[in-house]
């Protein structure tokens, strides 16, 4: 298969710059098959039926954008991917030249690290602080590429999920956006259970597909940790009846790791499954996601899930009908096929 297959026309004016006024006043579009039907997210409970099971990422981003220049006195802009340690953390690094083992680079004017070692694109580095600490007093908030704006305050407000808890993120699971405390109270009520996992999503989901062909293609590794109560819950939920709903690609993508030896077990690990057409889903059976950028992972991981001529033409019907795209953007419901 081809990266090419997974183009799609967008208009600029449809990529989300801001979140929506209120969390849960995006729209909806609900995808079964090739049968494409308009809502709003709002109306999420009546789609779902108790004894359904929504399962959330709680991972929290970090402030984990820094600016800096080398010694030598070139500008450079360091992501930080993973944190490895309390002096130690894997980052992409934006300079005109790549820096060098052995080199020193300062950040905010005042907090310095080493470049130690490096992993295909990614640089390890050592500060001279704790690297936790530093990230909170002088990072700012990742905003992905598309987003044109510096961070805000209601960016730190709005680029959290409300159940955020487990920091390392460097994106936001943004199917979690829409979700607001009044919204999770009100599943709960109507039976519709809830559980929690973890995966702290990584540089690499903002990385293009740059080769020809997908088979070729490798994306970074993220860590996942899934506790017993949300195995539990799974499977209660499938004798009682109910369906499992993923809310998120990167909920999706932990529990279908965990799951890839047939049996789905709790605990810790790193996942570099790459979901693509053809791929056998063993938990999942409903998707909760946002519109994903043309040519990239995600987009290739939601027509695994709900067909590709099925997501070819609901992503041009979402064009034709100005949705809005993205991680400010609106959602959408797919029915695994």
């Amino acid at each position: 298969m081809l990266t090419q297959d997974f183009d799609f026309f967008l208009p600029e004016r449809l990529i989300a710059q801001f979140p929506a006024k209120e969390r849960n006043a995006s729209r909806l579009l609900q995808v079964d098959g090739g049968t494409f039907t308009d809502s709003a997210f709002q109306n999420l409970p009546d789609l779902l039926k108790p004894n359904d099971l929504l399962i959330f990422n709680d991972t929290r981003v970090i402030k984990a954008r820094l600016w800096g220049k080398k010694h030598s006195g070139g500008q450079v802009e360091a992501l930080v991917e993973r944190i490895l340690g309390t002096y130690e953390a894997l980052a992409l690094i934006r300079a005109s030249k790549a820096p060098k083992v052995g080199s020193r680079l300062v950040f905010a004017e005042r907090i310095e690290a080493e470049v130690i070692a490096r992993q295909d694109d990614l640089f390890q580095l050592r500060f001279d602080g704790d690297v936790a600490q530093i990230l909170d007093q002088y990072g700012a908030l990742p905003l992905p590429p598309y987003i044109q704006h510096a961070p805000e305050k209601l960016d730190e407000e709005r680029y959290q999920t409300v159940y955020a808890r487990n920091p390392g993120a460097v994106a936001a699971p943004t199917a979690g956006l829409h979700f607001d405390d009044a919204m999770l109270t009100m599943l709960q009520q109507r039976g519709i259970q809830v559980a929690y996992l973890t995966l702290h999503v990584g540089a690499g989901t903002f990385q293009p597909v740059r080769v020809e062909s997908i088979a070729e293609h490798r994306i970074h590794s993220e860590r996942y940790h899934i506790p017993q109560a949300t195995i539990d819950a799974i499977r209660q939920a499938r004798q009682r009846g109910g369906k499992i709903t993923a809310v998120g690609t990167t909920a999706l993508r932990a529990l279908e790791s965990a799951a890839r030896d047939g049996e789905l077990r709790a605990g810790s690990g790193e996942t570099d499954i790459f979901i693509t057409p053809g791929f056998e889903f063993q938990v999942v059976e409903r998707l909760l996601t946002n519109f994903h950028l043309p040519k990239s992972t995600l987009l290739m991981l939601v027509s695994a899930f709900g067909g590709m001529e099925n997501l070819r033409l609901a992503y041009q019907h979402a064009v034709e009908q100005e949705y809005r795209f993205f991680s400010y953007g609106d959602a959408m419901l797919i029915e695994s096929q």
